[in-house]
């Protein structure tokens, strides 16, 4: 393995594909861990596969997006070539799904949003990506989410790579007029985009290659079984989302990517109330990718400052010292072990001091574990603890409370509860919406 490359220290080897192996380095002047993207020695470098590799530099360093893998640096040295990027600490949407194959509708929703922020923002500028799949979609630890990959990427001012007629791409999720070589726009990727999209919500992909028709086959001619049929609990404005990007004419699609933002924040906007990147850390805590502890840090930093849609993160972990200490309490009762990235708990000794202001937790108290459709403020006796969704445990003193749900697009709800000592109770409430569109009876229709 090198030892150097450029100014960058080499720390391991973290990736290998058919063309190149990504290294993860250190960028010595700066002190910055970055990723290194290297050119197989294997591949000439006046090869069509080396002037893609240099092709994805030029383009990736000329989108400077929050939600698209930044390029820092671009080395060609002798018989191959580097590229210098951003590294994320995360996980990429492909092993996500091996973890968890269906996810939460609102979470995919979010991934889905953030792609397509990165699509709009590419488009604008003329450039197609035309690989997108989930192993092209990484989520960071600290929930943002960034488009890669683009090595087949297509710029109208510039000649393309591939001969007329033929299709590049990967095949289950390639667009129709991908598959048959015809010219692309923005319309591919946003049929591409919604396979990912249906494959998160019903774990599974909308195309399969069966004894009858291979996938691209299936793919131009057949059509996808509704997401309702495959999970019930899908809701019809996501179907309807679904339907736009995959329909088989360009022209029935999304006339805009920035068209398909504004469906999925509208999906949204009465689903989580919450920082979006807030929603998929709690997620990736809750489903093993990060640690408790790790995310009560990224939750706690986030809610000190305003981030995402201009709304501050406070009210997100305003009670965190109890929600944590909570947590802590249910995993030392159960007699499970807290895994610590290194050197945050060590030895015999208890490195951790809660804060001065977290609530001091009864010897017998009880929890609280809620679970709201679609989400809600929860205040138990009148204090705001949590807003769902969330795996939290809240820790409360034995004896009788009130529990109440609020979400400003719906009903407030209020529950009485008897809390026993050691008991963990599990409350779920179902909101009904402020506002319902009654559908006109037969005989109101004719009129």
């Amino acid at each position: 393995m090198l030892d150097r490359i450029g100014n960058c220290r080499i720390i391991g080897e973290i990736g290998s594909g058919g063309m190149a192996v990504i290294y993860k380095a250190v960028q010595e002047p700066l002190e910055r861990v970055v990723a290194i993207k290297a050119l197989k020695p294997s591949i000439a470098v006046d090869s069509q596969f080396a002037m893609r590799f240099e092709r994805e530099a030029r383009f990736m360093a000329s989108l400077q997006h929050e939600n698209i893998l930044h390029v820092h640096d671009f080395i060609k040295d002798g018989e191959t070539m580097y590229i210098v990027m951003e590294y994320v600490q995360g996980i990429d949407l492909y092993d996500l799904l091996q973890l968890t194959p269906r996810l939460p509708v609102d979470v995919a929703a979010i991934i889905a949003l953030q792609v397509a922020r990165a699509l709009d923002y590419a488009h604008f500028r003329g450039i197609i990506h035309r690989d997108i799949k989930p192993a092209n979609v990484i989520i960071s630890h600290q929930g943002e989410v960034k488009l890669m990959d683009f090595g087949i990427a297509r710029d109208h001012s510039l000649s393309d790579l591939t001969e007329t007629g033929t299709g590049v791409g990967t095949p289950s999720y390639m667009s129709p007029e991908q598959i048959l070589g015809d010219k692309l726009d923005f319309r591919s990727d946003i049929f591409s985009l919604g396979i990912v999209l249906y494959q998160c919500i019903t774990g599974q992909k909308p195309f399969v290659e069966d004894e009858a028709r291979t996938v691209m086959q299936k793919i131009r001619l057949d059509r996808y079984a509704s997401p309702r049929k495959v999970i019930s609990t899908v809701p019809s404005s996501m179907e309807r989302i679904l339907a736009r990007c995959m329909e088989k004419i360009p022209s029935s699609r999304y006339p805009s990517t920035q068209a398909l933002i504004d469906d999925l924040m509208e999906f949204l906007a009465g689903r989580v109330g919450m920082n979006h990147s807030a929603r998929l850390v709690m997620y990736m805590r809750d489903v093993g990718v990060i640690g408790e502890i790790e995310a009560d840090e990224i939750l706690n930093a986030g809610a000190t400052r305003t981030v995402g849609h201009g709304a501050s993160d406070r009210r997100l972990v305003r009670h965190s010292g109890m929600v944590f200490s909570a947590a802590l309490a249910a995993v030392l009762a159960t007699g499970a072990a807290i895994q610590a990235s290194a050197g945050s708990f060590s030895g015999g000794e208890d490195k951790y001091s809660a804060p001065s202001d977290a609530p001091i937790i009864p010897h017998n108290a009880g929890y609280l574990r809620v679970v709201v459709d679609p989400w809600a403020d929860v205040y138990v006796d009148g204090e705001k603890v949590v807003t769902t969704p969330t795996a939290q445990s809240i820790a409360l003193s034995p004896g009788k409370h009130y529990v109440k749900y609020k979400n400003p697009y719906y009903h407030e709800q209020t529950q009485e509860i008897v809390v026993r000592p050691g008991e963990t109770k599990l409350l779920e409430a179902q909101l009904k919406p402020k506002h319902v569109v009654h559908k006109p009876s037969q005989e109101t229709a004719k009129r």
